[in-house]
């Protein structure tokens, strides 16, 4: 089963890399990008378009990973409080066998 989705990423990211270089060789013209404060110099089209979705990516990487670091937090003082009730219910439990003797 790993070898197979070790398969299934590799041609993914063959597809990928294929889509990119042919989309690349498709758009060739040179276009600058004026960030209303700053204009870059005239790069290729496909160059834009692919540092966009290299950053777009890269940022919902970080925003993922940041909500995912907030809920390990919450799981982990969730599991914290069960712990706590689990001893404190065993320890009601044992008193009361005891009590009841």
């Amino acid at each position: 089963m790993k070898v197979l989705r070790t398969l299934v990423y590799l041609l993914v990211l063959l597809a990928t890399t294929a889509g990119g270089v042919l989309f690349a060789l498709q758009n060739t013209q040179p276009v600058p990008l004026d960030l209303l404060v700053y204009q870059f110099a005239e790069r290729s089209l496909a160059l834009w378009v692919l540092a966009a979705l290299g950053v777009g990516g890269i940022l919902g990487l970080l925003a993922s990973g940041l909500i995912i670091l907030r809920l390990r937090t919450r799981l982990g003082v969730a599991r914290r409080n069960l712990a706590r009730t689990q001893t404190e219910l065993d320890r009601l439990r044992l008193g009361g066998i005891k009590d009841s003797e």
